[in-house]
């Protein structure tokens, strides 16, 4: 397989710590979206929308993190990262939509870069405009955890719900959000700090990081 990625996109360090929890081995390929590498003519080829990731298999290329990691998990189902209760499934899987398509979208590059060439944002507004959809959606997802979290977003271990959170947390450092008002996301973060997945996932990790 190759991962064909940009360091710093959480949609593609969520695909990275999936296919870390399932002992996946691939040749990951750095894609520059600074640089408009996602627009060239041979990325277009592999994946027609222009964006990270895409999973290049021998006989296909997926697109999209919520669809490699749905297939992820039906295709290596050990580690599990879904848990084996329909009813229960639906809750991760809700966890992830809410921030696989309730803030993530909003603060990714081509949004930022919207804003500044646009409407001639600065950083400081920036930041201001990631926070405005981080922390409402973090607050949900803070009380969602204590419902259903034993140390993770959802039971006792890691699910495709912390596949999401993880890169989200990265995220809102990076627009300088405070987080000190979701001790339960900061504890997962810390756990997912010291597993071997997520730090073989991280941005800093990784072969074209800056």
């Amino acid at each position: 397989m190759i991962l064909h990625g940009y360091w710093r996109s959480g949609a593609a360090y969520r695909t990275r710590i999936a296919l870390a929890l399932k002992h996946q081995v691939y040749e990951p390929q750095g894609v520059d979206l600074r640089a408009g590498a996602h627009k060239s003519e041979v990325f277009v080829a592999l994946n027609p929308q222009g964006m990270v990731p895409a999973l290049e298999l021998d006989s296909a290329v997926l697109t999209q993190s919520p669809a490699i990691l749905e297939w992820l998990e039906e295709t290596c189902p050990a580690p599990a990262l879904l848990p084996a209760a329909s009813v229960d499934r639906a809750h991760v899987r809700a966890m992830a939509a809410l921030i696989g398509c309730d803030i993530h979208p909003l603060n990714n590059l081509r949004v930022g870069k919207a804003l500044r060439e646009t409407f001639g944002a600065d950083q400081p507004a920036i930041d201001a405009w990631a926070a405005r959809w981080i922390l409402p959606g973090f607050e949900a997802l803070e009380a969602l955890v204590a419902r259903h979290g034993k140390g993770w977003c959802f039971g006792d271990a890691p699910t495709l719900a912390d596949c999401y959170l993880i890169p989200q947390i990265y995220s809102a450092r990076r627009f300088n959000v405070p987080l000190e008002a979701f001790p339960r996301l900061l504890a997962i973060d810390t756990l997912a700090s010291q597993h071997p997945a997520f730090i073989a996932a991280h941005p800093d990790a990784q072969p074209d990081a800056d």
